[in-house]
């Protein structure tokens, strides 16, 4: 074990509730209010006497003192101060990290201040507890945890009969186990976390009503196609209880309006509710000419907040609202049985990525928007949540930056225990309880999500679909809370539940390392697995190496060793030890071929960069190019986005918000408006993602050796069109009178000459040959690779950046204007530009124009970079010297 960082903390706590306020918790009724922090300890050093530790005024100094209203066991001693990130993300510090402190329960405890009165009720809430629960208010059970059960499972309970005006709140965690309880797992992603993701993950609500209480509001659109001077039908919907033993009348008023605009709708009817009794409450709204909500590739995000109330006598028992988009949502089924989206009645191809939460499921929303920032700067437009569905600010966020998401339950574990799943190492097949815990999950997560425009739909099974009664319980239970997004059964295409019908989403692969020509090798489709057709909802080609700013942040000198000198070993920060991506052989294969054994660890980096930008760049053109085919590439979610923590692969940007090749290489791949390169047949297509770009283009073509000399120049303008892509030029004899490597430029330009795109590849005369017929799950093999070596003698170019303020932009970060200059006659290659502070750190997040590019000689383009506290930028590159260029 390698600990040259610290591990452990100090924590000495005082307990907040000695000198916490009197007041009250709650004013009025209809007030919501979160646990803003808790005191945790393990049963071993507390015992299990829960009636008595939820007594109010129990001396809890001794306990771990919490900050946060939501932490798992790890991630709330980390927030304490026992634990650091960075000792346990360093090297392989968390395979040797003690775990059996968490294989007993531990208590989640929180005093808090009412002021009960007549006719007020109070009630717990919970969202997410993983994964079993006892809960005890006053030194009273008001669940055990065989109901409060499912790390999903939201339940409210009414605490009115016991509410004090000092309480105290229990909550017994039991160790969660991913074979046997419904968790949030990491499958072969990373290694797990060493609590098992056990505690209060997501927030619990202490709430007051008076004598009728509601349910969450649902809201639902119906809007007219096409949208432009349309109407939309809005419905506001809570379920309404009576919680005293009389009849009521109430007046429900409801109320719509939209954000940053004096356009509002009220509403209001009235309403009797039986003794105890419980009804469903409706109001709803014709709204004309309504704000239309657009992923953001294709418009605005306007967003309406929608509000329901019911009052007795005038004073209000209790209030609900969320805010919603108008928009319209369908898939179908095509010919081939692949399905393909539509969104306000546009096919829309699904380019994106799939999402990891953090390893220890602590929430970031600065993280995440900026995550989500990094996604559109790719190009994408939908991100897949795979058995993470997250934090309710996950989808909040996702709505104003217009980035559809696409969420589900996950692989390979409780989840998916199906008898005639055989991939399971352990199979605990349903019980009764287990088919009503999947059930409450699915109701809340659906109460959660549905009145989010960026929803794209639900994932109700991921590598296996569910059996017919699960998928029968999902459906109804979807239905129930008003969803009005698709259904699909799995995100596979093994099988499918009666009530679903197919997915139309096929999981082939690959996972790991595949060349370019991969995803443009369709024929026969049977044969061809992951390449470019129908709609791949997890596939990549395993790339995401991090840059060495990052690696030296996690990783030894004998772990940094490693990735050059010792190829085929297991690395701990790739997958699971017994996963097929413990290692990186296939991939280190590969670029041993193709581009020569590295001779430094720069080396290895630089020529991996160069290795995962051209697999990126290939996947992300290869589906964009083939959307309009005979059998269209309706979708794909590269695998995958991000880490749950710093890992050497699968990822678009590193778990420090680092870009590197695989992000500017998809960047490049996912442009709205495109020109690109098949590898396999040899032609350029004009890709063209927008709803309302037109008109002619000029697609301008160079290919040159690697001493400079012109092979090729073609120029052709065309029409583009919305949507759709197509070939528009012939390239098959382009390298004839190449020896050995060449260089191709595409540049697309506008009517103007505004250039929309630039797009430089590395080619090579041999190529890489796939033995398609010895594919396995995860990759293709190759029998013959490209050889790129000669890029390892090229003549050095003579490169110059400058850098210069950009004009301020509302709402982005601090940007520079870089300008990068070849004045040498041969071509610059692959010219990495990184942003640091006035300490060399990177600075992160970071958004550039473009980066890691090839200049042609003496060539000058510029770029734009958007940062914090940018001092310089370091530059680097394949035939350039390493320099570093300051403010």
């Amino acid at each position: 074990m390698h600990l040259r960082r610290p591990l452990l903390g100090f924590c000495l706590g005082v307990s907040t509730l000695a000198t916490a306020s009197v007041s009250s918790l709650l004013s009025k009724s209809g007030d919501v209010a979160v646990i803003p922090g808790w005191d945790i300890q393990s049963t071993r050093e507390v015992g299990t006497d829960l009636e008595a530790l939820s007594g109010p005024g129990v001396d809890t100094t001794t306990w771990h003192q919490i900050d946060s209203s939501r932490c798992t066991l790890i991630g709330c001693l980390i927030k304490a101060g026992v634990y650091h990130e960075n000792g346990l993300f360093f090297s392989n510090a968390l395979e040797e990290f003690d775990s059996s402190q968490f294989k007993v329960p531990w208590i989640y405890r929180q005093e808090f201040t009412l002021d009960p009165q007549p006719g007020q009720h109070y009630h717990v809430q919970t969202h997410g507890i993983s994964s079993r629960a006892d809960i005890y208010v006053n030194g009273q059970e008001i669940v055990a945890s065989e109901l409060q059960a499912g790390a999903y499972v939201g339940n409210t309970f009414d605490i009115t009969k016991i509410a004090k005006e000092q309480n105290a709140l229990v909550i017994q965690v039991h160790p969660t186990n991913y074979n046997y309880d419904f968790s949030l797992g990491f499958v072969d992603w990373n290694p797990y976390p060493p609590d098992n993701g056990t505690g209060v993950w997501r927030n619990v609500e202490i709430k007051q009503t008076g004598p009728v209480s509601l349910g969450p509001l649902r809201v639902t659109t119906q809007v007219e196609l096409p949208t432009q001077n349309s109407s939309a039908l809005v419905e506001l919907k809570a379920t309404a209880t009576n919680l005293e033993d009389s009849e009521v009348t109430v007046e429900l008023v409801g109320s719509i309006a939209l954000e940053g605009s004096d356009r509002t709708y009220e509403l209001n009817e009235t309403v009797k509710i039986l003794p105890l009794g419980t009804t469903e409450l409706t109001l709803s709204t014709a709204v004309n000419d309504p704000a239309i909500w657009w992923p953001k590739q294709w418009g605005g995000q306007p967003l309406y907040t929608g509000q329901l109330s019911v009052s007795i006598d005038g004073s209000i028992s209790d209030k609900v609202e969320r805010n919603f988009g108008i928009r319209q949502v369908t898939s179908e089924l095509n010919a081939y049985n692949d399905t393909i989206f539509y969104v306000n009645g546009y096919p829309f191809q699904v380019v994106g990525a799939g999402y990891s939460a953090d390893v220890f499921l602590r929430w970031d929303s600065a993280k995440f928007t900026s995550q989500a920032k990094l996604m559109l700067d790719l190009g994408h437009n939908t991100v897949r949540l795979e058995g993470k569905n997250e934090q309710p600010e996950l989808y909040d966020i996702a709505d104003r930056l217009g980035l559809m998401v696409l969420p589900g339950w996950e692989c390979c574990d409780k989840w998916e225990a199906w008898n005639y799943n055989e991939d399971l190492a352990v199979k605990s097949e349903w019980s009764e309880a287990d088919y009503t815990i999947a059930n409450k999950s699915m109701y809340h997560e659906a109460i959660m999500q549905q009145g989010h425009p960026s929803v794209l739909g639900y994932l109700v099974g991921s590598d296996y679909w569910p059996d017919d009664k699960a998928a029968e319980m999902y459906y109804h239970s979807l239905k129930q809370a008003d969803w009005q997004m698709p259904i699909i059964a799995s995100a596979s295409e093994r099988g499918y539940p009666e009530i679903l019908g197919p997915s139309g989403l096929k999981m082939a692969g690959p996972y790991d390392w595949v060349p370019p020509n991969y995803w443009y090798d369709v024929e026969p489709a049977e044969d061809r697995l992951g390449a470019a057709f129908g709609f791949g909802s997890e596939l990549g080609a395993g790339v995401g190496t991090p840059e060495i700013s990052s690696l030296k942040r996690f990783l030894s000198e004998s772990d940094l060793e490693d990735l050059w000198k010792r190829p085929n070993k297991g690395l701990y920060h790739m997958s699971t030890s017994v996963s097929s991506f413990y290692d990186r052989k296939i991939y280190n294969t590969a670029l041993w071929r193709r581009h020569g054994a590295p001779s430094s660890l720069e080396d290895y980096l630089l020529k991996a960069q160069m290795l995962d930008y051209e697999a990126t760049r290939a996947q992300f053109e290869g589906f964009s190019a083939l959307w309009n085919a005979e059998r269209p590439a309706t979708g794909l979610i590269y695998w995958m986005l991000n880490n749950a923590w710093p890992s050497l692969h699968w990822n678009l940007f590193d778990y420090y918000l680092h870009p590197a090749g695989s992000y500017f290489g998809a960047k490049v791949g996912a442009r709205k408006e495109h020109a690109a390169y098949d590898y396999k047949e040899k032609v350029v297509y004009l890709i063209n993602r927008s709803l309302n770009q037109k008109g002619p283009r000029t697609v301008t073509v160079h290919v040159i050796d690697k001493t400079g000399d012109l092979l090729r120049l073609d120029i052709k303008t065309v029409e583009t069109e919305p949507n759709t892509s197509k070939q528009v030029l012939d390239l098959w004899d382009a390298l004839v009178t190449a020896t050995d490597v060449a260089f191709l430029r595409i540049i697309l330009s506008d009517d103007k000459g505004a250039t929309l795109s630039r797009n430089v590849y590395w080619l090579t005369t041999t190529v890489d040959t796939l033995d398609w017929d010895n594919s396995d799950w995860f990759y293709t093999p190759v029998t013959q690779y490209a050889n790129f070596t000669a890029l390892n003698s090229l003549e050095a170019a003579n490169v110059s950046v400058t850098l210069a303020a950009s004009p301020e932009r509302e709402g982005a970060a601090a940007g520079l204007g870089v300008t990068i200059e070849n004045h040498s006659s041969v071509p610059a290659v692959f010219i990495r530009l990184n942003l640091v502070d006035g300490d060399g750190e990177d600075v992160l997040p970071v958004i550039w124009s473009d980066n890691y590019v090839t200049l042609w000689p003496n060539e000058k383009i510029e770029l734009q970079v958007e940062g914090e506290g940018a001092a310089a930028v370091q530059v680097s590159g394949k035939n350039i010297k390493s320099s570093e260029v300051y403010l």
